[in-house]
């Protein structure tokens, strides 16, 4: 999963919008986030009601609660482009998103004993 959130992230980079490399963003940290759940067992049991990744991940990797917080916060603004927004977030926003889900990305690959790849600018 790190390595589709890696892709996720080359392609936020390489995106020609804002919404478009802040989305593509988020889902890196999103795949990410399913790494850490899928290693640490933090699958629902049948009769368990649906919870979001970023509830999974404040769970099951306590730890990451912080990051788990701000991503959730920012999902809105995801749903908001997916749905066919358009200038949902600026340039600025867009960047520090993908800051975010880079670092994010490198702290998780090093929680499950992965050595970090530098992204390529």
């Amino acid at each position: 999963m790190t390595v589709r959130a890696r892709q996720a992230l080359r392609d936020a980079m390489s995106a020609d919008s804002p919404d478009e490399r802040f989305r593509l963003a988020h889902l890196a940290a999103l795949r990410a986030a399913g790494a850490v759940i899928a290693d640490r067992g933090g699958r629902p049991r049948p009769r368990q009601r649906l919870q979001s990744a970023w509830v999974l991940l404040a769970t099951v990797a306590p730890d990451l609660a912080g990051w788990s917080r701000l991503f959730a916060a920012a999902a809105p603004e995801r749903a908001a482009i997916e749905a066919g927004g358009r200038s949902v977030v600026g340039e600025q926003v867009a960047a520090q998103e993908l800051q975010r889900a880079e670092t994010f990305l490198r702290l998780v690959e090093q929680s499950l004993g992965q050595i970090p790849v530098p992204l390529a600018s």
